[in-house]
């Protein structure tokens, strides 16, 4: 495959507007390269993820009385984990790596954003990784970032960024570059022809416009009938792919979790998305998975009481789901809040009982060996690490 030039893609996008926003690929992805062995991936689950749902904790016996209809344990069909919690029937792709110690979870988690429930601005904090200061200081970058400038040696991976929005989680002082798979363009006739004038007298940029307009093309027409989890397949490959190279970080989103509405279906097709980016994951990455932590974060949680409409509403303390064969898996982190009365962070969302921060700060110290007193002041202000949950394998 010819890759677009970087100088192309600026120039043309300004020409071209609405087709190249038009572009199906949704998901951004970026990497990074460090002197490590280790890997980590960060997927970011755009659109606060049902985290009660996901990881059913139908040992607390309030979880069948505020839900009637949706996380109600092995009865309706979820998967016993523990005796305590349940996996999430669309996630039985994924058992055997809690069978292998290779998944695990985090219950009663959050950032420390609090009660404005906002998805914009409790992405920003996840991603940004300071505290509760809203609006997000732009200019302080990513966590991830963060991370990179403390790490000497660290280098960019060379990418692109074709049609997508830039991950925030690794913005900042750092050098790195964006990257999207499947990195062409698909272009109405009128673009088309467009394109091809301005670039009529360059044959390089000529060459390299009609060879990636041919790509999208093919590429669209490939797609065609792979189903509803081929992006997330493409992602957690091209990832795997990056990652058995140079690169040593990689992050990206998954969409499509705001469940106000019909939950039971819009959470498992989600979650089918989910389960086919780790396993695209282990399964690119080989040998390599061994040395692998993946951590899926969500911005919030939701409402423990289901509403009307099938779903539930934004809430707080949520979930975040681990996998790589460098995690000690196969069972559930964090202490349990409970759901009676009393129990509950405005008397509706889930109790944070941990930052999520902190589960994220443990696995940068244990793969990349990153300080404690750089966690707390520069990559994640003003988080107490607390503990070690002893989280890697």
């Amino acid at each position: 495959m010819i890759e677009l030039d970087r100088r192309l893609f600026l120039k043309s996008a300004a020409l071209i507007g609405c087709s190249a926003a038009a572009h199906p690929l949704m998901s951004s992805m970026t990497f990074a390269s460090v002197p490590s062995d280790n890997r980590l991936v960060v997927i970011i689950l755009r659109g606060a993820m049902d985290g009660l749902d996901v990881l059913q904790p139908y040992g607390d016996p309030m979880l069948a009385k505020l839900r009637r209809d949706i996380s109600a344990g092995p009865e309706r069909g979820a998967l016993d984990l523990d005796g305590f919690y349940a996996l999430h029937p669309r996630l039985q792709p994924l058992l055997p790596l809690w069978q292998k110690g290779e998944l695990g979870f985090a219950h009663a988690v959050s950032t420390p954003y609090r009660d404005k429930r906002s998805h914009f601005d409790g992405q920003d904090l996840l991603e940004a990784g300071t505290g509760n200061d809203l609006p997000v200081d732009r200019r302080i970058g990513g966590w991830l970032n963060r991370l990179l400038q403390t790490m000497p040696g660290a280098t960019a991976e060379t990418a692109y960024a074709v049609g997508v929005e830039q991950m925030r989680i690794l913005s900042g002082d750092a050098a790195h570059l964006a990257w999207a798979p499947r990195a062409s363009l698909t272009l109405s006739p009128q673009a088309q022809t467009l394109l091809e004038h301005v670039y009529h007298e360059d044959p390089l940029f000529r060459e390299a416009a009609r060879d990636a307009i041919r790509i999208g093309s093919e590429t669209e027409q490939g797609e065609r009938g792979k189903g509803p989890t081929a992006d997330a397949q493409a992602l957690g490959a091209f990832a795997a792919n990056r990652l058995n190279g140079q690169s040593r970080i990689a992050a990206f989103s998954i969409a499509g979790w705001d469940t106000h509405a019909n939950q039971e279906q819009a959470l498992g097709r989600a979650l089918d998305r989910l389960a086919a980016a780790i396993l695209a994951l282990r399964d690119g990455l080989g040998p390599n998975w061994s040395r692998t932590t993946v951590l899926a974060m969500t911005e919030f949680g939701r409402t423990v009481r289901e509403n009307g409409s099938g779903g539930t509403d934004h809430g707080t303390g949520g979930a975040m789901l681990m996998a790589g064969g460098a995690i000690r898996g196969g069972r559930a982190y964090g202490d349990w809040p409970g759901l009676g009365e009393g129990q509950l962070y405005a008397d509706r969302d889930l109790m944070p009982t941990r930052d999520i921060r902190a589960y994220a700060a443990w696995a940068m110290r244990g793969l990349f060996g990153a300080d404690r007193d750089m966690l707390e002041r520069s990559i994640f202000p003003g988080l107490d690490l607390g503990g070690d949950p002893k989280m890697l394998a």
